[in-house]
């Protein structure tokens, strides 16, 4: 695919688009806490006094991903060009970025070793559908809790309301979005997913 979606919240999609900028942060609240933990021996083994990270689905929207991401009617995706958006960490010597591999307990069980640089793209087998790309970045010598990089508008291919949220609200918010400083072109919608009159149509063909 030549999308990358990161589902986040309605806050920060208004910090986003008003800075035009994308942000890295601490893994340590994360909500896998064995990633979390990877993050944190990844860290360790470092000696770095910062990891930052980003974490992006190359896959169409999900209910996991809205769920467990984006839960709530404050819910957003906001899908990227690709290549575009990689454009803005390929020059920093301090940031990796790779897909993640899901591995099955059993598989690590087996192996005598890993390299360091494994850690914080791995993951256990049950996330395998999240599909996910991440972006970490390391420093060694400040303690920060984000880092911000630039981006442009146009990068945005279109922004997804959560399908949770009213209609009523989701036009006000998609007025609201579009009335920032160079976002008057960007393609915004409330998500059906959970909610699709096209889908429910299907019932009215019903054969007694």
């Amino acid at each position: 695919m030549s999308s990358f979606r990161r589902y986040t919240n309605l806050a920060a999609t208004i910090h986003l688009l008003r800075n035009k900028s994308i942000t890295l942060l601490n893994p340590a609240t994360w909500d896998d806490k064995n990633d979390a933990y990877f993050m944190a021996e990844y860290k360790r083994y470092k000696k770095a006094k910062t990891v930052l990270a980003l974490c992006f689905a190359e896959c169409q929207e999900t209910y996991h991903h809205w769920r467990v991401f984006s839960n709530g009617s404050d819910g957003v995706c906001i899908e990227f060009d690709r290549e575009k958006l990689l454009s803005t960490f390929a020059e920093h010597p301090q940031i990796s970025s790779n897909y993640v591999s899901y591995k099955l307990i059993k598989e690590i069980s087996s192996l005598k070793s890993i390299e360091l640089e494994q850690l914080p793209f791995l993951k256990r087998h049950p996330y395998e559908d999240e599909r996910e790309f991440r972006v970490v970045y390391v420093g060694t010598k400040e303690v920060a809790e984000y880092q911000d990089h630039d981006i442009e508008i146009g990068w945005i291919k279109r922004i997804t309301l959560s399908p949770w949220m009213s209609k009523t609200l989701g036009n006000s918010v998609k007025n609201t979005l579009k009335s920032i400083k160079g976002c008057t072109n960007l393609k915004i919608a409330r998500s059906t997913l959970v909610d699709n009159d096209a889908w429910k149509r299907l019932t009215a063909r019903v054969h007694e």
